[in-house]
C-alpha cells in the first residue's frame, strides 16, 4: 500500500469520490449506520490515504488543534473490508501520526474511537478517558496520545 496525503483542494475528483465511497461502504453500509458523513469538515482536513492497485483502501482525516477537538485529531479511520487482513489500519494510523509530527507543533492527538477498537488504538499509544457514549448509535470513547 502506498500512502499519500493531500488537503481538500489538492484531492482530485476521483480521489475524493473514492474516499467518500470507501467511507460510505464501511460506515453506512457495513456498519448499518445512517448518519450524515458529509459534515462540512472535510474542507478543513488533511486527508491521508493508502492506495493499492490505484484504489484507495485505507483512509483517515486529520484536523489541526481547534478544528475538531482542542488538540490535533484524527477521524474517519477506515480500511476496506477485504484489505483488513494486511495490517493497513496500523499503517494508515502510523502514517497519520507521522504527518501530524511533521505538520503540527502540538504532539497531543485525540480521537473518538469505536469502543471495539480500543485495543487497536491502545497498541498505537492512545489511552481512553471519560465515559463511553453513543455516536450515531455506535458505542465510542475518547482517546488521547501525548
Amino acid at each position: 500500500m502506498k500512502v499519500g496525503s493531500k488537503t481538500f483542494n489538492e484531492l482530485s475528483n476521483k480521489e475524493l469520490y473514492d474516499i467518500m465511497r470507501l467511507r460510505s461502504e464501511v460506515f453506512v453500509v457495513e456498519q448499518n449506520c445512517i448518519y450524515q458523513d458529509l459534515d462540512d469538515k472535510d474542507q478543513k482536513a488533511l486527508h491521508v490515504f493508502g492506495k493499492k492497485d490505484e484504489k484507495i483502501v485505507a483512509y483517515t482525516r486529520i484536523f489541526k488543534p481547534g478544528d475538531y477537538f482542542d488538540a490535533t485529531s484524527i477521524g474517519r479511520v477506515v480500511v476496506a473490508k477485504e484489505e483488513r487482513k494486511y495490517g493497513y489500519g496500523k499503517l494508515i494510523m502510523e502514517a497519520s501520526l507521522a504527518e501530524i509530527s511533521k505538520r503540527f507543533s502540538d504532539v497531543a492527538v485525540e480521537l473518538s474511537a469505536q469502543t471495539y477498537l480500543v485495543k487497536f488504538y491502545t497498541d498505537l499509544g492512545f489511552a481512553s478517558y471519560g465515559e463511553e457514549y453513543l455516536e450515531d448509535g455506535i458505542p465510542h470513547i475518547r482517546m488521547k496520545k501525548s
